[in-house]
């Protein structure tokens, strides 16, 4: 019997707060990356996933020094979905604070580089 969960995290907003809310830069959300850590220390399938699709998502993981399969966002069906917005992705959708929410990120979206 296989017990190990799939579970999913965004990049955007939720592995990494986004240079439009951090003072220019992109940076690693170190409170949802210690939650990332102990779900892979329980030995669960951990997975990667963005809207800005596959090189963002693997991008990330590797800046970040993540251990995960990347997958496009939605493809599979996870246990847990960890989100920066309202989703129902996984059986389990958890919702992660944005940081400096106040802050449009329509053109951060639109501008941002791997």
């Amino acid at each position: 019997m296989n017990n190990k969960l799939k579970i999913a995290f965004d990049v955007d907003d939720t592995l990494i707060i986004p240079s439009v809310a951090s003072n220019g830069l992109d940076v690693p959300n170190y409170e949802t990356i210690k939650v990332f850590k102990w779900f892979q220390e329980q030995g669960n399938d951990m997975i990667i996933w963005s809207g800005s699709g596959i090189d963002w998502a693997t991008n990330w993981k590797n800046k970040l020094g993540l251990n995960a399969r990347i997958i496009v966002k939605g493809s599979e069906d996870v246990d847990i979905a960890f989100d920066d917005c309202d989703v129902i992705l996984g059986k389990v959708n958890v919702k992660v604070k944005r940081i400096n929410n106040q802050i449009s990120r329509s053109e951060w979206n639109k501008n941002k580089e791997l």
